[in-house]
């Protein structure tokens, strides 16, 4: 059955890139084109992806943000260093 008539992606092929690692609307859509059109089929391909098991959202979910902090931590980051025009010679 097609889910994207747009690109005439089938739920076989969604479930494929799912088995492949694509975990969101958005990384099938990367990976096949479809939802990026009309969007009409972005909650079929949510249902079909359901809430199930998800390699890369463990890894989001259990990493540690750059600094080593806890996953969640409030991070900063530095700007670029401040330049003067005398600096700039």
């Amino acid at each position: 059955m097609y889910v994207c008539s747009c690109f005439g992606i089938t739920e076989q092929q969604v479930k494929k890139h799912a088995d492949d690692g694509a975990c969101t609307p958005r990384q099938i859509a990367s990976a096949c084109k479809a939802g990026t059109d009309c969007g009409g089929c972005v909650r079929r391909i949510q249902a079909l992806l359901g809430r199930g098991d998800c390699p890369r959202r463990e890894l989001i979910e259990g990493r540690t943000e750059p600094t080593g902090a806890p996953a969640g931590a409030p991070v900063t980051f530095a700007g670029p260093p401040d330049i003067r025009l005398s600096d700039a010679a």
